[in-house]
């Protein structure tokens, strides 16, 4: 499916299901709920919304929707193909979507039996609509607006994106949080990187998904008035060895 298509998925999903929708996705609310999966998709809140407000007269609740609009012709052939959809069935799809390798994790936790949660849980879809929101938005600021980007969040390197012009560069680690302020975390090799680089490493910190996100740089993370706390925690690693 192409981004429009699971936007209005999305909508339509809200629209049908309402309170559940959030609950099984664990946002308190309609405006969570857009900018997270709107950004998640690379697609505008409003947009979500207004997919939303489309399907609401054919469903039951008390808003007012788009009643007094025909529905769009693309918007009323992914009703008719998704709208019987049971609120599981729609889950799973929006889940889909959302989450990277989705349905590979899910059949590797259940095939374990171990809790599963994880791969569904709202730090993922902040994390993801955070670095969505960095890649919809790193041109319009001023520092950056004539750097070309590579995504290295696939490449265990300590940053999920590096800025380049000429043989001037950025590396940024993008971090979401759902309100205003929290905490956020770096890997060992996060920390290592940006020590060694400095200035030339920087966070993208996108906040506020509960009501309007907006963001914050800090370069040289390591040297700026965060306190960072070393958090030690051992882990076993069990191995298996056969000889051939």
């Amino acid at each position: 499916m192409n981004k429009r298509e699971k936007s209005i998925l999305a909508g339509l999903y809200v629209s049908k299901f309402n309170e559940l929708a959030l609950k099984e996705l664990e946002f308190k609310t309609y405006q969570e709920y857009f900018n997270t999966i709107g950004y998640s998709l690379g697609s505008k809140p409003s947009s979500i919304k207004n997919y939303r407000d489309e399907f609401d007269p054919y469903f039951p609740n008390s808003r007012k929707g788009w009643h007094k609009r025909k529905i769009r012709v693309y918007c009323k052939n992914v009703y008719d193909a998704f709208k019987d959809l049971s609120i599981a069935e729609f889950s799973e799809l929006i889940k889909s979507f959302l989450i990277d390798n989705y349905q590979i994790k899910k059949f590797i936790n259940k095939e374990i039996r171990s809790d599963y949660s994880e791969i569904i849980s709202k730090r993922l879809l902040t994390g993801k609509a955070a670095e969505e929101y960095f890649k919809m938005e790193f041109s319009k600021i001023n520092l950056f607006n004539s750097y070309s980007l590579k995504d290295t969040t696939n490449m265990a390197c300590g940053f999920d994106y590096k800025l380049s012009i000429d043989n001037n560069y950025y590396c940024v680690e993008v971090k979401g949080l759902n309100s205003n302020k929290g905490n956020i975390l770096l890997t060992e090799k996060e920390y290592l990187i940006a020590e060694k680089l400095k200035s030339k490493y920087c966070l993208f910190i996108v906040k506020n998904f509960q009501e309007k996100p907006f963001h914050e740089i800090i370069f040289d993370p390591i040297h700026s008035n965060l306190d960072f706390k070393k958090v030690k925690r051992e882990v076993l690693q069990v191995s298996y060895n056969a000889s051939i």
